[in-house]
Parts: structure tokens; sequence; C-alpha cells
């Protein structure tokens, strides 16, 4: 059995890697070369000689091609989750089919492109998925043979139920799903729990079932953030004047209904001012990927951002704390949109921090809360 590390973890910034990260060694006793790290697809093939553990890592979801009829599928299933959009009248069926679908594909595969991983024909958020899915399965390797890592996506594909039926043909009669969101909410965590519940309901042997809650306070996860964010600074040719935190927006509504999203993003930057030395004038927090009328959660993001310029501010840097893989939202709305609109208003250095993703601090980030969540079961 894999020991966890000592409490809290202490990582050196310095030594935070670029990413992507090709390997990582937790201890003495979990070691993982490259070379071992590389070969995890020969270890998750591998047939369990016994009743099986599995590990499903979850994200949010991609169209399967950067092309306007893959993006409307994806948008449609994503848009169609009550979930998601909790006015499902016939008025916003209406809305979404005859108006947003038709206009918004268009727009978004093109936006699409500008970030697409042609090497793998696929976009980074499941490129990065895979990697941490495939590493994870080389770091807990040790454990044997029945443990076995999987990987899904909430919308469009992989599925989660093609997968959990995957888990179970492997033999698997326990599975732990690991929702890649730090921060709950009933639009991310909660539909991937109806998803896979669903899924269960149809099975006449069910698995035991955990799922991994959220860590938006969790010591390892605070200490990696601000370390890695602290080694990407040092990394920078200027100083900047502002750090902003952009979380994806929600309704406010939502909020008033008793989703904790907010009051989790709150916590989450309170504890990464403190470790970074910040206040709340260095180190902002804001909301970005305003979708509809409604009002939203703010400040919003790009029009903190536009604000900053037009107030004199030169240099900014944007971290994206609720984002385990880089993402349309990361990539194209941050590094792209926002920066453009801080650079016209006056700004003039804009850096768009990468999320963990699958290096070297963000699987040891993983790796500690999949072991958390498997004790008694390993």
């Amino acid at each position: 059995m894999i020991e966890s590390p000592p409490n809290p973890l202490t990582v050196d910034e310095a030594a935070v890697p670029e990413r992507p990260s090709p390997a990582l060694s937790p201890d003495a006793d979990t070691a993982v070369t490259v070379k071992s790290v590389l070969a995890v697809g020969t270890a998750i093939e591998a047939a369990p000689a016994e009743p099986g553990i599995g590990v499903l890592i979850v994200n949010l979801g991609t169209p399967d091609a950067a092309d306007a009829a893959a993006v409307r599928r994806y948008l449609k299933e994503f848009l169609s989750d009550p979930r998601v959009i909790e006015k499902d009248t016939l008025v916003w069926k209406f809305v979404l089919n005859g108006l947003i679908l038709p206009l918004r594909s268009r727009r978004k595969a093109r936006d699409y492109k500008k970030i697409w991983n042609t090497g793998s024909n696929e976009s980074p958020i499941k490129t990065f998925t895979r990697s941490q899915a495939e590493k994870l399965a080389g770091i807990l390797e040790p454990l044997g043979k029945h443990v076995v890592v999987d990987w899904a996506m909430r919308y469009a594909n992989p599925s989660i139920a093609s997968r959990l039926e995957a888990l179970l043909a492997r033999g698997c009669d326990r599975i732990l799903v690991m929702p890649l969101y730090p921060q709950y909410s009933a639009a991310t965590t909660a539909t991937v729990c109806d998803e896979v519940f669903r899924f269960l309901m149809r099975q006449r042997r069910q698995p035991a079932l955990r799922i991994l809650p959220a860590y938006y306070d969790d010591l390892y996860y605070i200490e990696v953030l601000s370390s890695t964010l602290k080694a990407e600074l040092k990394a920078l040719p200027f100083t900047p004047d502002v750090i902003v935190a952009s979380y994806h927006g929600m309704p406010k509504d939502y909020v008033d209904k008793g989703d904790p999203y907010e009051s989790q993003c709150v916590r989450t930057t309170q504890l990464l001012r403190e470790k970074m030395g910040l206040d709340e004038t260095k180190l902002m927090l804001t909301y970005q990927s305003r979708f509809g009328r409604d009002q939203w959660l703010e400040p919003a993001t790009i029009k903190t951002v536009k604000t900053l310029a037009k107030k004199g501010v030169k240099n900014v840097v944007v971290v994206t704390p609720g984002f385990s893989a880089d993402c349309l939202e990361t990539l194209e709305e941050i590094a792209v949109e926002n920066a453009r609109v801080f650079k016209r208003y006056g700004g003039q250095n804009f850096v768009a921090i990468p999320c963990l993703n699958d290096s070297e601090a963000g699987m040891l980030m993983i790796w500690q809360l999949a072991m958390r969540e498997l004790k008694g079961w390993i």
C-alpha cells in the first residue's frame, strides 16, 4: 500500500517543470520514471487477475471536431442539461435550437480551431485529461494490476457510461469517480454524479461507488497552485501589477438557490492570497464565460481587465484555479480574447498562466486526492 506523503505538502516552486511534465516521483516507494510513465498505456490495458478497483477521471467535455456540426452536437448536449440551464421551457428550447445553436456553433468552431491540437486531432482538454489518466495509472501501478484508471467526459466522448461499462467489463467491483472540479457546483460535479447514477440504475449488479468531493480548500491543492504560480511568475520578463484569479461564471440565481460554488471560489482565493502573501488589490477574484441575459456572479473577468487597463495598469497575469486542464475557456477566452481587450485599452503585458494539466505538480495533487479517497480499498 502506498503511504500518503506528510501534510502539508511542500513543493519547491523552482522545481515545477514546464508543461506537460514527463514523470512524477511522489516518494521512494512510488517512484515513476519517464520510461514507466510513457509505458502506462500497457498498464491500463492489462487485465486484472482479481476483482478490480476502478478510478475514473472526469472532465467537462469537448466537441469531437473543430467544425460547426461537431460543435453544434456538443453544445446541444451541454445546453440541454437542466443542471446547466435550469429554465428548461419551451421558449428556451426554441431559442436554443432556432437561434443559439445555428449561430454560436459556427463562431465557437472558429474559436476551437485556434486552439485545436492538430497533431492528435482533438482539443487540449481531451489531450490533457487522457494524459492525466495515463500518468495516474503509472503512479498507481505498484498497487497491482487490479487497479484500473480510465477517463471520461461529461459531454461528448468518451462518455461516462461507456467508460463505466468498460471498467465493469474489466472486473471492477469498486469504482472511484473523480470529477476534476476543485469547486463544487450543480452544473459541474452534480451533473457528473447524475450521469453516473443514471448508468448504475440500469445495472442489476452495481459496483461500490465513491465520488471525489470538492477540494477547493485542500492543502495540497492550495500549495500546488501557489508553488506553480510562483514558478511561472519567476519565469516572466516582467512583474505583474495585478494577478487575476478567474473562475467560470454562474447565474447568481443558482447561488441564491443554495449552490456553494461562489463561497468555495472565494475560499480558494483567500487561501491562495494567504499563501502568496498578497491582498485583494494584488490578487483579484473574477468570473468569466457569461452566457445569456441573467445576472451572473460579479465582477466579470473581461470587464475587470478592461477597467485595469483604463486605470493605467500595464502588467496583468491571469490564473484559472477552477480549471484542472486547459480548454477553450482558458486558451482562447482568457489568453486571446481578454488579452486583446486589455491591450486595446492601454495594457502592455498580459499572460495567462497554464492550468495544472498533467504537470508534475498537478499529478502529485491528483495522486494525493486519489490515495485519500481509495483508503480502505487498497
